[in-house]
């Protein structure tokens, strides 16, 4: 499908609501923005989205790779009565087309539906969000998902700041 100058790129995706919450967290390990830790953590899963690229990839196909042909998806949830982005993540291969901006706008839209006065999350990319709109905070006026420091990654190679859309 070609694409006029005009046209927002997240238009040429389909985003939809999915209960695939176990193949969004893999699709997270594998783009190294979730650390696959044995870490229960008390997480009310409210909506899960995900944008797939199925016109390449057949039923076979996911049968031996479940992440074939997924290009991104974000999770909302709650916890501690506040929303949370529980994760989000988009294909190396298809950054810079507007997919994390188009997820991150839904999550919003969710949040104002359900009256809540904001999104929290945990930023491995702080510019992004701060580009939508998000303002780094001090973690402790921020519900507690700051699983962080039990990821071996954690102030060694990745510095995440907890940030807040206000509503």
């Amino acid at each position: 499908m070609e694409r006029n100058n005009t046209e927002p790129r997240h238009t040429l995706y389909e985003l939809l609501e999915t209960d695939e919450y176990e193949r969004l967290v893999k699709f997270f390990v594998v783009n190294e923005l979730e650390f696959d830790g044995d870490e229960e953590v008390d997480t009310d899963i409210v909506r899960c989205y995900k944008i797939e690229n199925g016109s390449i990839f057949d039923d076979e196909d996911r049968l031996r790779d479940p992440q074939q042909g997924l290009i991104g998806g974000a999770v909302l949830a709650k916890r501690e009565g506040r929303h949370i982005c529980d994760g989000i993540a988009v294909n190396p291969f298809y950054r810079g087309e507007g997919i994390g901006e188009l997820l991150i706008k839904r999550l919003i839209e969710d949040v104002k539906e359900f009256d809540g006065d904001g999104l929290y999350l945990v930023a491995r990319a702080p510019e992004f969000f701060r580009k939508q709109g998000f303002d780094s905070i001090n973690p402790d006026d921020a519900p507690n998902f700051f699983e962080c420091k039990y990821c071996p990654q954690y102030q060694k190679n990745c510095h995440p700041e907890i940030m807040k859309y206000n509503i």
